[in-house]
């Protein structure tokens, strides 16, 4: 599975984006979908997940109520809907695909991962 992350960028505090995870598999619709996020310094930590059928999400708390994941298995896409951004959401944007159930929130239980993408939110 190659997945390709995009949609990062450069956004003041209280502003939003989206990103987006194009998936090259066939069976796209039978992965678990994840997007995680590494700020320097930090390890790589848990943003959201949502299973192949979308019933089942989560989110880490930090980001819960401003973020949204969803996904678009006729398109082979993923996508992070970030409002209310803060300065601490700055980081490399990563997704990352995987056929466990559920969802896992440890990075190290995801199989396939994006190149990642940039999100840097200013005061």
């Amino acid at each position: 599975v190659q997945l390709q992350a995009s949609g990062g960028g450069l956004v003041q505090a209280g502003g939003f984006l989206r990103l987006s995870c194009a998936a090259s598999a066939r069976t796209f619709s039978s992965y678990s979908m994840g997007w995680f996020r590494q700020a320097p310094g930090k390890e790589r930590e848990f943003v959201a997940a949502i299973s192949w059928s979308g019933r089942s999400i989560s989110y880490a708390d930090s980001v819960k109520g401003r973020f949204t994941i969803s996904r678009d298995n006729a398109k082979n896409t993923v996508y992070l809907q970030m409002n209310s951004l803060k300065p601490e959401d700055t980081a490399v944007y990563y997704c990352a695909a995987d056929q466990k159930l559920p969802p896992r929130k440890i990075y190290s239980e995801w199989t396939y991962w994006g190149q990642g993408t940039q999100v840097t939110v200013s005061s």
